[in-house]
This record gives structure tokens, C-alpha cells and sequence, in this order.
């Protein structure tokens, strides 16, 4: 029995070892040149995201590269009969086929990691290589393209001389309701200031236009802007799939504050206006825009409640995967790695990933319970139990 056991472990692990290593090299390439061509990076920031990009990429490979293995070991062994050989023996199926789901249940708890890992560590870390490599980010953009935008600024240049900017226009959009400030220059230059996390953007004889005001300046203007501004990376509040797994309580706690909190401002405005018996001054667009913020902040706590149990079903796929792939293998008797392991996918795509989608997005709706995202975890490990069934009784 353990040498059974030892040989369909040893062979996963060949599979599954260079299977990943091949897959996790194209992924992590797919998701560099991404973040290259949106962000304009350069080789020495490519280089910098690798680690950072590595664990989504395997977060990503390693369920189907679970699923693959396993359609690839036991297919073969079923096609050269030695699943046959172990009946024959009086040895159930099953002494083969519990090291592959020992195994697949350890790399469950590996890939939660990785997803963990991924959503917090390494979008952080992309986060703050782009955001720190602001200067040359925006130079390269306006080389190749001539123009850059962000959330908060837009350039627009007729050329880039070394680190001077010919005839650029800049327009800036201030917080509040401040008017918008759009810069015209013969010429300018970016400085940033990795300590200060600072861009500084200099200006040398051209127009200021603030509103509808419009000054001439002969001289140089300079204007000193966060790094962040000018990504454009995200640096807000940060969205429940990035936060990490042990930091989920607290967020949660957080979140039930503010939402409480905001309740009990509106409901104080509206309490002032009845006593004031001056109903009219509930205006309706500051109605609409309590109830949007409330709306918003309701969806962000569904949001925080549903992304661990996400998490956990995203990681156990690699269980799930190999309770029906192993199966299936063994039933199809194809030794062609490939024929059995798209014909052990086929099915997982079109029922697990579909489920798995609908139960994320009615819980995000608040209509189904946490639980709903397993929906499709269960059905496909019933499925592969049932199957099992089959493999060991004929």
C-alpha cells in the first residue's frame, strides 16, 4: 500500500512541479506586460514587480495546474491498465487515489495563502513600485504617447527633449469645489522627491488659468504635487479584496461604525428639520446623495463579509479539482495528457466558475448568506464523490 501510495505521489509531483513552473512563467509574463503597457513602465520597474506579481500569477495556476496533474497521472495509469492491475490484486482504487487528494488538500491551504498573499502583499507592492516610480512612469508616457492622465491631472506635450517638456499643457483638478487649473508653458520639468513622496512639476514662461481667471507668467511657477495624485494607481481606502485575511475584524468592526455613524447624521438632520417644522429644507439632491453614500458603504460591508469565505472556496478548488479529475481520468482510459485533462476542465468550467460568480454576486447583493460562494465547491465534490463511487465499484 505505501508503495502505491509513495509511486502516484512522486508522479503528481513531477507533473505538478513543472507543469506549475511553466504556467506560473507565462502568467507572471501576461501579467507584466499588463501593468507595463496601462503604466508605461520600464525594465528597471518590471524587474521591481516581480515578486509582487509572482503570487498572483500562482494563486491563478496552481488549482488548474492541481487539476491537470492529476487528469495526467491517473489517465495514463488507467490507459496502461495499472488501475486495472490493482483490482486484480484485490486493491481498491482508492489506495491510489488518496494520496493525490492528501496532497491536493495541502496545496487547498497553500493556495488560501497565496490568495491572501496576492490580494494584500503584492498589490501593495505594485502599488507602491508605480507610485515611487512616478517621474519616470510620466516621462516614458509622454515620449511614446505624448500625453498622460491620471485622476487628478492630465499632460499634454508637443515633444520631450531629454527631461524638458516642450509646449506642455497641464490641467490639474484640486479637491472640494475648487475650479479646475490648467497650465500652458514653452517648456517644463518633472522633479520627484522619493522622500517627501512629492512631484514637482516646474513651469517656465506661459499662461495660468484658474477658472475663468487667466494670469501670464514670464518667469518660472512651481507646482508641488503627492506622488499619489499623480499615479494612477488607487490610493484610497482600499477595496475588501485587498485587504489581508487577518485584518478583516477589525475592517469589519470599522465598517459597522461608519455606516452607523452616517445613519445617525442623517437621521439627526431630518430630527432638526421636523422640530424646526421646516421640512422643505431636506433638499433632494442631498436626500439622494445620503442615501447613495449609505447604499455604498452597505455594499463595501457585504463586500468585507463575503471576501474571506471567497478566499477559503477559491483556495479549496484544488480539493475539488482533484476529486473530479482523478476520477474522470480513470474512467476515460486516455493516456493523451491533454485529451483528459481539457475533458476533466470542460465540465469544472462551464459548472464550477459559473456558480462561483452567481454566489459572489448575490452575496455582494446581500441576497444569499456568505456560504452561497461554496455553492459551486460542493456541487462539483459531491459530483466527484459520486464518481468515486463508480471507480470503485466497477
Amino acid at each position: 500500500m505505501k508503495i502505491v501510495a509513495r509511486y502516484v505521489l512522486a508522479e503528481l509531483m513531477q507533473v505538478f512541479l513543472v507543469a506549475l513552473a511553466a504556467l506560473t512563467l507565462f502568467m507572471l509574463i501576461v501579467g507584466l506586460v499588463k501593468e507595463a503597457q496601462q503604466q508605461g513602465l520600464g525594465l528597471v520597474q518590471i524587474a521591481m514587480l516581480v515578486p509582487y506579481v509572482l503570487p498572483e500569477a500562482m494563486r491563478f495556476a496552481v488549482p488548474g495546474t492541481m487539476l491537470f496533474a492529476v487528469a495526467s497521472v491517473f489517465g495514463r495509469m488507467s490507459a496502461t491498465n495499472e488501475i486495472t492491475a490493482l483490482k486484480a490484486a484485490g486493491v481498491t482504487p482508492l489506495v491510489a487515489i488518496w494520496p493525490a487528494l492528501a496532497f491536493a488538500l495541502t496545496l487547498s491551504f497553500v493556495s488560501v495563502w497565496l490568495n491572501d498573499v496576492a490580494v494584500s502583499w503584492g498589490r501593495d507592492g505594485i502599488r507602491r513600485v508605480i507610485v515611487g516610480s512616478v517621474e519616470e512612469i510620466v516621462y516614458g508616457r509622454l515620449r511614446q504617447q505624448r500625453s498622460y492622465s491620471s485622476n487628478n491631472i492630465s499632460i499634454n506635450v508637443k515633444g520631450v527633449e531629454g527631461r524638458t517638456l516642450i509646449r506642455p499643457t497641464l490641467s490639474f483638478q484640486p479637491g472640494g469645489n475648487s475650479p479646475p487649473v490648467t497650465v500652458s508653458a514653452a517648456e517644463a520639468e518633472l522633479r520627484a522627491d522619493p522622500e517627501a513622496e512629492t512631484l514637482s512639476i516646474i513651469c517656465r514662461d506661459g499662461t495660468l488659468r484658474v477658472g475663468d481667471v487667466t494670469a501670464v507668467f514670464p518667469d518660472t511657477i512651481e507646482r508641488v504635487l503627492p506622488m499619489d495624485a499623480v499615479s494612477r494607481e488607487d490610493t484610497g481606502r482600499k477595496s475588501p479584496s485587498e485587504i489581508a485575511m487577518a485584518d478583516f475584524e477589525q475592517e469589519h468592526a470599522d465598517q459597522l461604525v461608519l455606516i452607523d455613524t452616517l445613519e445617525q447624521a442623517a437621521a439627526a438632520r431630518i430630527g432638526s428639520n421636523i422640530l424646526a417644522g421646516r421640512m422643505d429644507l431636506a433638499r433632494p439632491e442631498v436626500v439622494a446623495f445620503e442615501r447613495e453614500v449609505l447604499s455604498g458603504e452597505r455594499s463595501r460591508l457585504q463586500r468585507i463579509v463575503m471576501e474571506p469565505w471567497r478566499r477559503w472556496a477559491n483556495g479549496f478548488s484544488c480539493l475539488c479539482f482533484a476529486f473530479v479529475g482523478a476520477p474522470m481520468a480513470i474512467r476515460m482510459r486516455n493516456s493523451d495528457f491533454l485529451t483528459s485533462f481539457f475533458l476533466c476542465f470542460l465540465p469544472i468550467l462551464v459548472v464550477y466558475y459559473p456558480l462561483l460568480m452567481f454566489g459572489i454576486d448575490r452575496v455582494k447583493a446581500g441576497e444569499l448568506p456568505p456560504i452561497a460562494v461554496w455553492i459551486g465547491n460542493l456541487l462539483v465534490t459531491v459530483w466527484g464523490i459520486w464518481l468515486l463511487r463508480r471507480v470503485v465499484r466497477n
